[in-house]
Parts: C-alpha cells; sequence; structure tokens
C-alpha cells in the first residue's frame, strides 16, 4: 500500500489487470472496464476533466502525477541507501535483513542523542529502506541517530503482514538493545515510516503480539514517539467507516497475505492503549486519511497526544514529492524540537 510504491502498485494493478480481463484496448473507460471503475471509486481525483468517467490515460497521468515515476522508472528505482553504516539485525533462515545508520557527524559512542527508525512502504510487498534515506540524512545532519530498515516482504518472502510487523519489532529492539555502542539514548527512539511503513511505524507501538522467537523480550520494541506519513492505521471494518475507505483498504491489503483476521494487523485495534505521542502527514485527497481520523478520535480521547497534519490536494505517497519533502521534514522537525528531543534552529 502506501507510498509512492502503493500508488504505483495499486493503480498499475487495477490498470493492468483490467487490460487481460477486457477484450477491447482502446477508448477503455470506467463504463466499460470494471477494474478503471474501481479505480475512479477509489481514486476520483484521477478523472482530470470531471466528467465522472475516468479513461484509462486519466489513470495513467494521475499514477504519474502521484508517484512522480512511470513504471519502467519504479522498477529501475531500488537502490540500497547511500552512507548509512549497514547492520545486519536479523537472520530468518537464509534471510539477512539489514538497517542502514546514519550518524551526526563527529558522533562518538558516549552521546546518548535520540534516535529514529523508518520503515519503507509498499503495501508490505515491494520498497526498499532508500525510500527514507534523505530523511536520515537530515535527521543526521540535525543531532539525531537516524535508521532506515529492511524487512522481508509478502512477494519475495513467502511471509504474511504480520511477520512484516515482527521485523519491525526486531529492529527497533535491534537499535535500543545496541544503544551504547551507537551512541543513543534509549530513552529517545521514535518510529517513522510511510505507508506500510507508517503503518509498521505504529504497529511496534501498540500492538504487543508477533514478536520474533530469537528476540530478547527484555528489551522494548515500543517507541518513545512516532513521526509517521501517511500511514495505514485502520485495516478492519468499523461502523463509522465509508464505503469508498472500506474498498480501499480491502483492494490495499489481500487477505492471503494474513495469517490471522485484520483486527489483528490493523493499529485502530489498538488505539485507545497508552502509546507515544504522534504526529502524521496526510495529503487531503488520500482516501488512507480517513482511517486516520478515526485512529486519532480514538486516541485522544485516551489520552494519547496525537495529531494530524494536512496537505491541501495532495495524494497518497505525496511526502517525497517536490516541496512536500521539506514541508513534512519541517514540520517533524518542528514536532521534535517541541519534545526537546532537537535544539531550535
Amino acid at each position: 500500500m502506501i507510498t509512492s510504491e502503493f500508488n504505483t502498485l495499486m493503480i498499475a494493478r487495477l490498470i493492468c489487470i483490467g487490460l487481460l480481463l477486457c477484450p477491447v484496448l482502446v477508448a477503455q473507460t470506467s463504463e466499460n472496464n470494471p477494474r478503471l471503475k474501481a479505480a475512479l471509486k477509489i481514486y476520483p481525483a484521477a478523472d482530470a476533466d470531471k466528467d465522472g468517467v475516468l479513461t484509462l490515460a486519466e489513470a495513467m497521468a494521475y499514477k504519474v502525477k502521484r508517484t512522480g515515476q512511470t513504471d519502467q522508472e519504479h522498477a529501475q528505482a531500488t537502490p540500497a541507501p547511500v552512507g548509512g553504516e549497514r547492520q545486519v539485525y536479523k537472520q530468518v533462515g537464509d534471510t539477512r535483513l539489514s538497517l542502514y545508520v546514519y550518524k551526526p557527524a563527529g558522533h562518538k559512542a558516549d552521546a546518548k542523542t535520540p534516535a529514529i527508525v523508518f520503515f519503507h512502504g509498499g503495501a508490505w510487498k515491494a520498497g526498499n529502506p532508500s525510500q527514507f534515506e534523505r530523511q536520515c540524512k537530515y535527521f543526521a545532519s540535525r543531532g539525531m541517530v537516524a535508521v532506515t530498515a529492511q524487512y522481508r516482504l509478502t512477494s519475495q518472502n513467502q511471509v504474511k503482514v504480520e511477520d512484516c510487523i515482527e521485523d519491525a519489532k526486531s529492529a527497533m529492539r535491534w537499535v535500543r538493545g545496541h544503544a551504547a555502542e551507537l551512541g543513543v539514548d534509549p530513552d529517545r527512539i521514535a518510529s517513522g515510516g510511510g505507508s506500510a511503513g507508517g503503518h509498521l511505524g505504529a504497529c511496534v507501538s501498540v500492538i504487543d503480539e508477533f514478536d520474533a522467537k530469537t528476540d530478547d523480550l527484555n528489551v522494548s520494541a515500543k517507541p518513545n514517539v512516532m513521526v509517521l506519513f501517511n500511514p495505514a492505521l485502520a485495516l478492519a471494518r468499523d461502523p463509522r467507516m465509508s464505503e469508498i475507505y472500506l474498498a480501499r483498504i480491502k483492494a490495499d491489503m489481500d487477505a492471503k497475505n494474513l495469517r490471522g483476521p485484520r483486527e489483528k494487523v490493523s493499529p485502530l485495534t489498538y488505539a485507545s492503549s497508552k502509546q507515544a505521542p504522534c504526529i502524521m502527514f496526510f495529503g487531503t485527497d488520500d482516501s488512507l486519511l480517513e482511517g486516520a481520523e478515526l485512529y486519532r478520535t480514538n486516541s485522544v480521547k485516551a489520552g494519547n497526544s496525537c495529531r494530524i497534519v494536512t496537505y491541501v490536494d495532495q495524494g497518497h505517497g505525496f511526502f517525497n514529492l517536490g516541496k512536500y519533502y521539506d514541508l513534512t521534514l519541517a514540520e517533524a522537525d518542528k514536532f521534535l524540537v517541541s519534545l526537546g528531543w532537537l535544539p531550535a534552529k
């Protein structure tokens, strides 16, 4: 789901499968192609001329606008993060999972600085840690230790979403467990992430299940702060949800990629529990915003600090595109300053 990777996967899937199912390869619209009809319902902003009909050309143009990439560019955009120290935090069978650590200039092991751990998006089945390379470099320049982590993907490792959550918890435990050598304050470690990665950044805070057998459970995986970019927070049915939102989450998370019920992996299920302060960034055209607002309502009602910052007319995965990278990062910076984690600029 859920970041620029999600838009590429989701919209491309709706479009390309539609091409396979429909024998008419010209003049395809939401009126004669069920996949384009579904895309119009979930992404109404894709209808550029506002005539109520989504054409194939409009759908493709919308995907490029929101992701900043063509299909070919997206397929090639998988470099490893540059500049971070690579550390293997976990091995599952033959799979070695890495995270990349970015430290402030002149950083020393006795510094005890705050840290942030990012998880990339991509519908739990795509993407890579390089998505948050720039944010890591920025926060390192501000005096934090910043980490971007790999986790197993449902498309590559024959795993389920529950395993993605397990890996995220293992990464958080690795950072806290190595705080002394990393020069990190173990009581000031934030989780971060975008889309599916934002979901993981919330799960490590609110879900007490899905711990790896190899983890030291005496080391907490819970963050002290959450910094989430258009996270997927409501993944199971709730009576307050609109039909459009229900269609979105059903399309986002295929039941075959789950080991148990949706409620178990949906942060909204646990929103009323005690949790770390949270800030989220959303475009107003992102249908996932509806679920995040439900999460915020429950979380604030329970006495937690939970804030959403919105950006007009932006869709899903906007936060790494153009000026919105700078705008969201500036808000995240102010949030951490307000908590005393960063010095005021």
